[in-house]
């Protein structure tokens, strides 16, 4: 793993919480994105070498909106840039990590993703990321 590549903060609405984290990291939004098959919308700012995602549920019923209702807005993931997606995959299934995806799916911005089970982390749901090129 290369670096911290963002951090996913589940929110209610990205209306409300775009303007609250332009204002608190002093760095404007720089891209907004539908996500389909996450079913999310996402919001992006750049901090550093790293980012910030907040994601917001398309779909009363989809993964962020269960989150929220289970857990409250927060931190929802940590994810790290990867060179090669699937070397990193397969590592981490021979070494008894369990992957929520058996082979990478387009994420948002311009990335290959995949998310390793948080019972194998801690608690803490991961997502490694690889550019798509």
């Amino acid at each position: 793993m290369n670096k911290i590549e963002h951090i996913g903060i589940a929110v209610k609405s990205l209306e409300e919480a775009i303007p609250r984290y332009e204002q608190l990291l002093k760095t404007p939004c720089y891209k907004t994105e539908q996500v389909e098959s996450e079913q999310v919308n996402t919001a992006f700012f750049k901090v550093g070498e790293s980012k910030i995602e907040l994601l917001e549920s398309m779909d009363p019923a989809g993964v962020i909106a269960k989150f929220i209702e289970k857990r409250g807005e927060g931190l929802h993931h940590t994810a790290y840039d990867v060179t090669n997606i699937e070397a990193e995959m397969n590592r981490l299934k021979e070494a008894g990590f369990v992957l929520l995806n058996e082979t990478p799916k387009k994420g948002a911005d311009n990335k290959w993703v995949c998310f390793v089970h948080p019972k194998h982390t801690n608690g803490v749901l991961i997502e490694l990321c690889q550019e798509i090129r």
